[in-house]
């Protein structure tokens, strides 16, 4: 199955429980508090599939465009066919206590929330496969050598907390990232013997701030494999794919130099951007020279060359692999922790993109969506769990801002009522949502184009 069909497939599942999830709360919540529902739509557009149900002849529907849905319910202020019948006035949604309407419009992110909550238990009560935290590299003069590093390093607590994988506390430590704190970390060294070793997160900069914070950022990786030169697939139009390089190729030269591992090829690769590269390499029994130019790539203020080919598959030694489990009730108090942190990371990065501190690049649309759908679908159903419940997360943040369309908008709107006692004016109402669609477009705009410079640019 090809990429990009595991992208679609990935993206249209993902974005369908989610969008589900979150509208459900919206009509759980009011049908709860006797709120007549009209219709509830996974989707937007016309309907590829629809069913009316229940006792208030409540239309189901899947829609064309999967990029959101809708609850309608019964409502003054909505147009209708039909003149609402006296004996259901009592039943509109414009007709309901200020606190009933407030609980209608909360429920939905809150149901963002409470599933990300159960995808993460889900996933530690089962337990999910790491790498055992052991440092195999130190980047020279990073935060990670300065703090004393050293290859060979088993990382055992970090702040006191008990650590068994490469990324069980990678979360903890992007959200201290942004406390700027002084990490302590307990690490067996190569000898076995316990030592401490330290993690100045005030000397990052807010760029360095990302996914990957660890590696980029502190300058520690884990337990790299030996990985052979051996090319295990060349990406299409690539500079590799130009010059004739082909899956199964061992580089073994590059401009004279011999390449003993895949590591030493990336470092000479990237050394040379839009310069003419000498490789010499083992097809088969024979020896093949190539003249390769390797693409220049410009990177959070870094250039560096490209030729498109990755490796081929390498095993991990069995004792490298480890198994985090956590019991039902420690999973409960981890998977809130999770959510929390997620939730308030989001909203620490959109502030600081306001600010303009962090680059609006971190934004990511639809299509960025779909690729990391694609690949967690590929790896297993426990990280394609962890995927969703990130990106809920994200949803339930986003859909709390306050926005004129979105729930926080009209979340801000209840708030003004409550103060001054009555609803808010419709002028500003129809200001607010001309404000709020400009906001929402110019929005998705960015995402989409950021998407598109990920992708191809």
């Amino acid at each position: 199955m090809g990429e990009f069909l595991y992208s679609a497939i990935g993206f249209i599942v993902a974005l369908g429980i989610l969008v589900t999830v979150h509208e459900f709360g919206h009509f759980w919540v009011a049908r709860r508090l006797g709120v007549k529902v009209l219709k509830f739509s996974v989707g937007f557009g016309r309907p590829i599939w629809s069913k009316r149900a229940g006792p208030d002849n409540t239309e189901y529907a899947i829609a064309a465009v999967p990029l959101g849905g809708y609850v309608k319910m019964l409502d003054e202020n909505e147009e209708h066919e039909e003149k609402i019948p006296e004996h259901e006035l009592p039943r509109a949604f414009n007709r309901q206590a200020l606190w009933r309407r407030t609980a209608i419009v909360l429920a939905g992110p809150m149901f963002n929330f409470l599933f990300a909550l159960v995808a993460y238990w889900i996933v530690f009560s089962m337990g999910i496969d790491g790498i055992k935290p052991v440092v195999g590299r130190v980047v020279e003069n990073s935060i990670a050598a300065q703090g004393g590093f050293q290859v060979g390093d088993e990382i055992t607590f970090i702040d006191g907390r008990p650590n068994r994988s490469w990324d069980e506390h990678r979360l903890y430590l992007y959200n201290q990232a942004f406390a700027k704190r002084n990490i302590i970390v307990e690490v067996n060294d190569s000898t076995g013997q316990p030592q401490q070793r330290n993690i100045d997160l005030g000397r990052l900069e807010l760029s360095q701030i990302d996914p990957g914070l660890m590696e980029r950022g502190i300058g520690l990786f884990g337990y790299i494999p030996e990985i052979p030169t051996q090319v295990g697939s060349v990406e299409p139009n690539s500079p590799a794919d130009t010059a004739g390089l082909q899956a199964g190729d061992e580089i073994t030269v590059i401009d004279g130099e011999p390449v003993d591992s895949w590591q030493d090829m990336v470092e000479l690769v990237q050394a040379r951007p839009g310069r003419l590269t000498q490789f010499e390499v083992l097809r088969g029994e024979e020896t093949v020279n190539l003249s390769i130019v390797p693409e220049q790539i410009d990177q959070n203020g870094h250039t560096f060359g490209r030729i498109g080919i990755r490796p081929a598959p390498v095993t991990l030694p069995q004792d490298m692999i480890v198994h985090v489990e956590y019991g039902p009730v420690e999973a409960v108090r981890h998977s809130a922790e999770n959510v929390w942190v997620m939730s308030s990371l989001t909203l620490k990065m959109l502030w600081k993109i306001l600010q303009l501190e962090v680059s609006a690049k971190n934004i990511s649309g639809p299509l960025t969506i779909a690729q990391y759908a694609g690949q967690t679908v590929r790896i297993g159903v426990d990280r394609f769990l962890l995927f969703l419940a990130v990106v809920s997360i994200s949803l339930g943040v986003i859909n709390l801002l306050p926005i004129p369309l979105l729930d926080g908008g009209h979340l801000l709107y209840y708030a003004i009522e409550l103060v001054i006692g009555g609803p808010v004016p419709k002028n500003v109402m129809l200001w607010g949502q001309q404000i709020g669609i400009a906001a929402l477009v110019g929005l998705m705009s960015l995402a989409f184009y950021n998407d598109i410079v990920r992708l191809f640019g």
